[in-house]
């Protein structure tokens, strides 16, 4: 499956933004989704995932209450939603695609991830 990621950019303090993320060429509702992220000189972490229905969503800690992921199979989309966004979120985000064995499946681990995007940066000036 081929991700496009879009919609990062410089956004103050407190702003929000949201991120999109098309997928072609599998079908798209037999993979959970992932978002990712790396900031400058940091390991690559996980932000959010959703299983293929949509029906459910983790979160890491940091963002919890702040983001929000979706998805939406007829469109081929996900999405993440973020909001009151701090200096501390600024890195490139990616977003990734995991072959789902069960519906429930997701995972936080990038290394479950069988395909990737080419990234997005998210810049939140203070």
């Amino acid at each position: 499956v081929q991700l496009q990621a879009s919609g990062g950019g410089l956004v103050l303090a407190g702003g929000s933004l949201t991120l999109s993320c098309a997928a072609s060429g599998r079908t798209f509702s037999n993979y959970a989704m992932g978002w990712f992220r790396q900031a400058p000189g940091k390991e690559r972490e996980f932000v959010a995932a959703v299983i293929r229905s949509g029906g459910s969503t983790y979160y890491a800690d940091s963002v919890k209450g702040r983001f929000t992921i979706s998805r939406d199979n007829a469109k081929n989309t996900v999405y993440l939603q973020m909001n009151s966004l701090k200096p501390e979120d600024t890195a490139v985000y990616y977003c990734a695609a995991d072959l789902a064995l069960y519906s429930s499946w997701y995972s936080k681990s990038s290394a479950e991830y069988d395909y990737w995007g080419q990234g997005t940066l998210v810049t939140v000036s203070s």
